[in-house]
């Protein structure tokens, strides 16, 4: 069975900034990443920079927690929510 690509193309990470907790931090993702966060943050009727502090705050707690665009996608990945447009 064939595969396709991505009907975006494949992409490599973007660096953006953002306010966490009153702090600047910088995160890489890919465009997709950004754009699926950017939906689920409408979604769940927060600022891009609430989610982003709840996802990192979810991370922090963990027993081993990965590095942010790590947790990020990981949480995109898991939510059984189609969060793409």
């Amino acid at each position: 069975m064939r595969i396709d690509p991505p009907r975006v193309g494949f992409h490599g990470p973007v660096k953006r900034s953002i306010t966490i907790a009153g702090h600047q931090t910088s995160i890489s993702l890919e465009p997709v990443f950004w754009a699926s966060l950017e939906f689920a943050a409408r979604a769940h009727a927060l600022p891009l920079s609430a989610l982003v502090a709840q996802i990192d705050a979810l991370r922090i707690a963990a027993a081993d927690p990965p590095n942010l665009g790590s947790a990020l996608r990981t949480w995109l990945l898991t939510q059984g929510k189609n969060y793409s447009h």
